[in-house]
């Protein structure tokens, strides 16, 4: 690794003018805005939802998305972020799994409502938070994961920092402090997995809120270390596994090209690996009937059984319906018999079908050492039926991701359908999609855009 202190080389970079946003990653903040705001509504009813508001012992002047009251900043960003990653419905980083808009979107827009930020800093703070996000994920994947921790919990906040950062137009020093401050604001372990419990959810809202209060203490003068990523005490020796070295030239070459471009965006409500999985569920219903199924044997990503497989008791019959959705198992028998898995098709209602649990029992795995996991996500199934004949079904890549991007019609019915999951009117829907794409317009005044935005669908 060369000399360069990475933080401050981030920082400088973020808070110079030079660095020129491409139109296909002003198109992917559009995209994300789109689908992360309609899964914040989506979520406004949950029971996870209305605790964390319950927990808010504050008011403020921030806006959580679909509710009718104001929070604090901090309060705000926990329940969006919360509330776009709550059903595990939002995008993801195929590099390795990171989630981005559930941190970055609830970060800018809560700034963007109380500050009058110019179009061009809006879209420059978005970018390049999102872009170290997907950097940092480069450097040592599956590390986070294997050392125990959410990637998106301890990566998410430093994408949140630099946003913060340019939002607020801290200078590089201050910027590289405020880096070096979050770090020791992460966190978030990946322990849910146990029980299928709530946690997972609000990480990506703890990290856009840890993010803004990092740069508003740098910007009042408070310090951080700019070793705070490569330190011999720095992110990846505390949060990352050591059995994979990290390779910061993903951090050197930070502003040079752009890698957050191609996020993917889910077609299925469920953990990001079990997305093919779904897939070849799917095509196997077109050829089998449950009766016909003795047997179905997965092959798999050694990096995805802790989370995905095992134990596999609890995957095959998962405590909670939160739980389901980082259940191959489970996802696989829904995928098979329901043919979709969106959000109505966890619940525990579901968990209780004597047809799904059918299937979950006769399903196992091995691990596949040719599985192209992290780099991509693929599925195989195959399934032997009651004479003994193996019927292999495999799925080549993750839909809607790099491979086989979702279209703007398929965005935009996402969209639509969340928020018709939420309760909007089909007035709201339209009005709501216009006032997205007006932020995206350099002639528009951002903070109006925000704050109509956060007028629409309010409960009372």
């Amino acid at each position: 690794m060369s000399s360069v202190v990475l933080a401050e080389h981030i920082a400088v970079i973020s808070a110079g003018q030079t660095v020129k946003i491409p139109a296909s990653v002003r198109k992917m903040l559009q995209r994300v805005t789109l689908d992360a705001y309609g899964l914040m509504l989506s979520a406004r009813n949950t029971d996870y939802i209305q605790a964390i508001q319950s927990s808010c012992v504050d008011h403020g002047g921030t806006t959580a998305f679909g509710h009718g009251s104001r929070f604090t900043m901090q309060d705000a960003v926990l329940i969006n972020g919360t509330a776009v990653h709550g059903e595990d419905f939002d995008d993801t980083f195929e590099g390795t799994p990171v989630h981005v808009s559930s941190v970055i979107i609830p970060t800018i827009l809560a700034i963007a409502e109380r500050e009058d930020l110019p179009p061009d800093k809006f879209i420059r703070a978005m970018a390049l938070g999102s872009e170290l996000i997907c950097r940092l994920a480069l450097v040592a994947p599956t590390a986070i994961h294997r050392q125990g921790f959410h990637p998106t919990a301890i990566l998410g906040a430093f994408g949140a920092s630099l946003t913060a950062s340019i939002a607020y137009g801290l200078s590089a020093q201050q910027a590289a402090s405020a880096l070096g401050i979050v770090g020791s604001m992460a966190s978030g372990i990946i322990e849910y997995l146990a029980e299928g419990t709530w946690t997972k959810r609000m990480h990506p809202g703890w990290a856009a809120a840890a993010g803004i209060k990092s740069a508003v203490m740098a910007k009042a003068g408070f310090t951080g270390p700019r070793t705070v990523f490569e330190g011999t005490h720095g992110l990846f020796k505390g949060f990352a596994h050591d059995s994979i070295a990290p390779d910061f030239g993903h951090l050197e070459s930070f502003g040079e090209e752009w890698i957050s471009a191609g996020l993917a965006f889910k077609p299925y409500a469920c953990g990001t690996m079990t997305q093919p999985f779904v897939d070849c569920a799917i095509q196997a219903s077109k050829i089998l009937s449950t009766g016909d199924i003795r047997e179905i044997h997965a092959h798999v990503g050694e990096g995805t059984v802790h989370r995905l497989w095992e134990p596999l008791d609890e995957k095959r019959n998962p405590s909670t319906p939160y739980g389901a959705k980082f259940s191959v198992p489970y996802c696989i028998a829904i995928g098979f018999l329901d043919g979709k898995a969106g959000l109505n098709e966890f619940t525990e209602d579901q968990l209780l079908r004597d047809d799904i649990q059918s299937i979950t029992s006769k399903t196992n795995y091995s691990i596949n050492p040719e599985d192209p996991y992290p780099g991509e996500y693929v599925g195989w199934l195959d399934f032997v039926d009651l004479e003994g004949k193996t019927h292999t079904i495999k799925q080549a890549c993750l839909r809607g991701g790099k491979q086989e991007p979702m279209t703007d019609p398929e965005l935009e019915d996402k969209f639509k359908n969340n928020l018709m999951f939420a309760g909007l009117e089909t007035t709201d829907i339209v009005s709501a999609q216009e006032r997205i794409n007006h932020l995206f317009n350099p002639k528009n005044n951002i903070r109006e855009c925000v704050r109509a935005l956060a007028n629409i669908g309010e409960k009372p």
